[in-house]
């Protein structure tokens, strides 16, 4: 499995990468750590305000924060080392969220992991640009990270669409090593007048699919607003990761946007969150001149 993290001189995304190492222990995994520098010439042409600044000095500072930070994220390389997980440091220049779609879909990356901002219930729900791109264009999964706590019970919200069932076929091969509590969850949400016999032969196909992966799940059923029963489920049963396909429906590609459920999710949680979506064939960014440089 080969992973691509985004990291900064942040400690959300240094905890990013110790989360994702400790995550795929024992497990056949590669890790590469991102770093997206500044187009210095770019930023210096948006007229950033820099008094007593001149551009020889602008660059040198933008330059040693670059180095800075690639000594920060060698270091914390070093966790994924000592379980034996190959970790590479890579650095791109340009702006982040391009530069992070971009590698990850040139890279055929299996999962990209993201470190967000917020140990506090409000600062949960703050979402950043760069986040909130990656998530609807991403033509992966993507796990949002937002403390580091073992993986020992997990959510899976499941409504029964192919996303959801891939997402499924995506947690068993992840955590095939770890077995964590796996709990499947289904709403049945009042906009759509799902029946009780709709609602159970949704909940026997995601038990049938994760048991064919080896695990014995926990079902659970509500009824009311998708987003606010998971999130109570969340809040009573206090779950390690919360588990959804990015859409539920079958939507042209595209038209195959994250749904505004799961978006709502991951701003007003501050659990971890894996959003799933099947790698799209169709290629958002050309193959040339995408200026990686490989440290």
């Amino acid at each position: 499995m080969k992973i691509l993290v985004a990291v900064d001189r942040d400690e959300e995304s240094q905890m990013a990468l110790r989360y994702t190492c400790h995550l795929l222990e024992h497990f056949d995994a590669h890790v590469d750590a991102l770093y997206v520098k500044p187009d210095v010439v770019e930023a210096g042409a948006e007229g950033a305000y820099a008094p007593f600044t001149t551009p020889q000095d602008f660059h040198a500072a933008m330059e040693a924060e670059a180095q800075r930070a690639l000594e920060e994220i060698i270091e914390t390389c070093e966790v994924c080392l000592g379980a034996k997980i190959p970790c590479e440091p890579r650095v791109a220049v340009g702006d982040p969220a391009e530069e992070i779609l971009r590698v990850a879909e040139e890279g055929d990356y299996d999962m990209v992991v993201l470190g967000s901002r917020g140990g506090s219930s409000f600062k949960g729900l703050l979402l950043g640009a760069v986040h909130a791109r990656i998530l609807h264009d991403a033509c992966r999964p993507v796990l949002i990270l937002r403390n580091f706590r073992p993986v020992r019970k997990i959510l899976v919200a499941y409504r029964g669409s192919e996303c959801d069932e891939g997402a499924l076929k995506f947690l068993g091969r992840l955590f095939q090593k770890k077995r964590p509590e796996i709990t499947i969850m289904h709403v049945q949400e009042t906009k759509t007048a799902e029946s009780e016999e709709e609602a159970r032969q949704c909940l026997e196909e995601a038990e049938r699919i994760i048991r064919g992966l080896g695990f014995s799940p926990v079902l659970m059923t509500a009824r009311g607003d998708f987003v606010d029963e998971v999130l109570k489920a969340v809040t009573v049963n206090r779950f390690d990761l919360i588990v959804l396909g990015a859409h539920w429906q079958k939507r042209p590609k595209y038209l195959a946007m994250i749904s505004d459920e799961a978006l709502d999710l991951v701003r007003l949680t501050n659990r971890p969150v894996l959003v799933f979506r099947e790698p799209s064939d169709e290629p958002l960014f050309p193959r040339e001149g995408h200026g990686i440089q490989k440290e």
